[in-house]
């Protein structure tokens, strides 16, 4: 199994045990309870990758002077 699977894995069994401890202590969940708000970080992660894959940008630290 490569790395990336095994820490892909582990995040996810960490992410399930977590969750399950939120509902267990009845306390809401630190992220958007409904899929349109899961959705909506799955596209913010996916429109990075895909400005990285192109090899587009511009450093808005350097422009700044950071």
């Amino acid at each position: 199994m490569t790395s990336t699977l095994t820490v892909a894995l582990l995040a996810t069994l960490t992410g399930l045990i977590v969750g399950a401890l939120f509902a267990f202590l009845r306390v809401p969940i630190p992220a958007p309870p409904e899929l349109p708000g899961i959705m909506g970080i799955v596209g913010i992660y996916l429109g990075y990758k895909l400005v990285q894959y192109l090899g587009v940008g511009w450093d808005l630290l350097d422009a700044l002077g950071f």
